[in-house]
């Protein structure tokens, strides 16, 4: 299980990387919140541990940010201040569960495995991935490198096809009679369109591509 910890305190951050580690835990340490922000853009983690004050980004701020680009990984927040108010506001900026400081390390072990255990039993939703890109079809959702991606119903249901037979060859009569449930008509360009159209959504500002044309032959979703 791979957890982010964002704490600024090195002393604190090292004594519970060491501890979660000892479990036989891989956990990755930011020091501040614009790194941890760019390391949950990066990477996808089981569960964060989010102190509040940190530098340049706030933790009820990259809570929020974290609930945008993972919006079923748990969030635990870490910190000192304890109030009321204060737990109402990490709360509401979509945080699990909320641990003060000082704290005993068998707690937040405990609290730790509780929600990621909570976080795998809700995740069997049904998804369909291709390196960065998910497709929660649930909730039909679809996002890239953790950006979400807003599509049309129509073109939602061409990149599900297309996620459900990634590495596939697809002829323009697979897609127009799985997609469209139409009969091929040779005259229309409406899938050579629509294909334009989701390669703009998901590839053109990716790396890797991963709509790929196979001249005389048709459309292939794949790394490289």
């Amino acid at each position: 299980m791979k957890i982010l910890l964002v704490e600024d305190e090195p002393a604190l951050a090292q004594f519970i990387k060491k501890g979660f580690q000892n479990e036989g835990y891989e956990l990755e340490v930011a020091f501040d919140g614009q790194m941890g922000l760019r390391l949950l853009k990066q990477n996808t983690y089981a569960l964060a541990i989010l102190d509040v004050n940190l530098p340049f980004i706030n933790g009820f701020e990259l809570c929020r940010h974290s609930r945008d680009l993972h919006p079923r990984m748990p969030v635990l927040m870490l910190t000192a201040l304890d109030s009321i108010d204060d737990k109402v506001t990490g709360f509401e900026s979509g945080a699990d569960d909320y641990l003060a400081k000082p704290f005993e390390f068998k707690e937040l072990l405990m609290r730790a495995r509780v929600l990621a255990r909570r976080a795998g039993e809700t995740s069997a939703r049904r998804l369909l991935r291709l390196t960065d890109l998910e497709l929660d079809l649930d909730r039909k959702i679809v996002t890239r490198a953790g950006k979400r991606i807003d599509l049309t119903t129509r073109e939602y249901s061409l990149l599900e096809y297309l996620m459900v037979n990634q590495g596939k060859v697809l002829s323009r009569v697979d897609i127009t009679e799985k997609v469209w449930d139409l009969h091929f008509d040779t005259g229309t360009n409406v899938i050579d369109v629509y294909i334009s159209y989701l390669r703009k959504k998901i590839d053109k500002d990716f790396e890797p591509k991963l709509l790929h044309t196979v001249v005389g032959m048709g459309y292939v979703l794949r790394e490289g």
